[in-house]
């Protein structure tokens, strides 16, 4: 996992081919203008999701990992608060391959604010439980980034 503010976003790209490319997404739109939905940048390799969800709970939000995906959470409209618990600390749980996602029981081990102008990265090892607020409408973006 890693967070940070988003004027750091290039001291990333390395770590996998594809940030690059989330970095000048980032750096050329303006992420609080962007409607709803699903914007692919590189077909099903790099996609970006923008969400608005209710705010949860730390009692409804699920810890979730996923296999070929790494996500970059972007809160846009207010703090987001996210869950951390390594993948290695989870119970096996079953996979849903279609949706590349494993949910998992219980609480997080950890818990960090992220406010609008950071990002968050979760890897395949990392649980993360996110959308923890407390406002009916978080508005964010999930960038979905092949391993």
């Amino acid at each position: 996992m890693i967070i940070d503010s988003l004027t750091n976003i290039e001291k990333y790209v390395s770590l996998n081919p594809l940030f690059q490319d989330v970095a000048d997404y980032v750096h050329n739109n303006d992420l609080a203008s962007m409607a709803e939905g699903k914007v692919n940048i590189k077909g099903e390799d790099l996609f970006a999701n923008f969400v608005v969800t209710k705010g949860k709970t730390k009692e409804e939000a699920k810890l979730e990992t996923h296999d070929k995906m790494i996500d970059i959470q972007i809160p846009i409209s207010g703090a987001e608060i996210m869950g951390y618990t390594p993948r290695v600390d989870l119970n096996e749980q079953p996979y849903n391959s279609e949706k590349d996602i494993t949910f998992y029981e219980g609480f997080a081990q950890q818990y960090v604010t992220v406010f609008p102008g950071m990002f968050a990265i979760f890897f395949p090892e990392d649980g993360h439980a996110p959308a923890i607020a407390e406002t009916e409408h978080l508005k964010k973006v999930i960038f979905k980034v092949k391993q």
